[in-house]
């Protein structure tokens, strides 16, 4: 009977690709063709697109649509600067919100992760933030859109915070990743190292309900010091591990 090896036993514990064995000089053929798949499906997962009438139905309130500049998939990947930008026609179009509380849910690099975790996200933290005493501002869907699109959303409605829920560039391993970026007083110009990131928003990652937690003591947090990004630290207490 062969014993597992340390590595072998490791991928209990990840969906990592840790000890797939060897054949020669290369990787046995079945992890080979794994590999392949996940690459391919990485590569779809790229050019998914929201379907924006089942996601604000999963949202249950109306919501406000918008776009980016990059006309199309292919103009948004090559040219990042216009996911940055919001369409004229739009901004003209947003609805004041001043000192309010803003989520913004982009279609980012993944929308499969945005259409299958955002709703369960905001529908956590919604109640928390407004226990809090948080105003919070309409929904806007954002298409074509990178993080700082949220800037200037946030900009137009006079937001006092905005919170970008994106998704996450596909790996090999997880192509439904949300991810979570916190700006306060966002306005065009504003810089990643001002914002706070919350990741790996996904089952087998961080549940929706920890990440609305991580979010509200965020939110306390950057009211309270003035800033988000590097000046803002996380240090929320840790909750207690459950015994395995």
């Amino acid at each position: 009977m062969t014993m597992p090896t340390p590595w072998v036993e490791l991928r209990r514990f990840t969906s990592a690709r840790v000890a797939l064995g060897r054949a020669g000089h290369g990787l046995p053929t079945a992890a080979h063709l794994d590999f392949q798949e996940a690459h391919a499906r990485a590569r779809d997962a790229v050019h998914s697109a929201l379907d924006l009438d089942a996601l604000e139905a999963a949202l249950g309130r109306p919501s406000i649509r918008v776009a980016s500049q990059a006309a199309d998939r292919r103009a948004y990947l090559l040219r990042p600067d216009l996911g940055r930008r919001l369409r004229e026609a739009d901004r003209a179009s947003l609805p004041p919100a001043p000192g309010a509380f803003l989520f913004v849910v982009a279609d980012g690099l993944c929308a499969i992760g945005v259409q299958h975790q955002a709703p369960a996200l905001i529908a956590a933290a919604r109640p928390l933030l407004e226990a809090a005493g948080l105003a919070l501002a309409p929904i806007v869907l954002a298409s074509q859109a990178r993080v700082a699109l949220g800037d200037e959303i946030g900009e137009a409605m006079a937001a006092a915070m905005v919170a970008v829920l994106i998704g996450e560039r596909p790996g090999l391993s997880a192509t439904d990743s949300l991810g979570l970026y916190l700006t306060l007083g966002p306005s065009r110009g504003r810089t990643d190292a001002e914002r706070n990131c919350i990741s790996n928003i996904r089952p087998g990652g961080l549940a929706p309900e920890a990440a609305a937690e991580k979010l509200l003591w965020l939110a306390g947090a950057a009211r309270r010091l003035g800033a988000t990004g590097v000046a803002l630290k996380d240090e929320q207490p840790n909750a207690p591990r459950l015994a395995p």
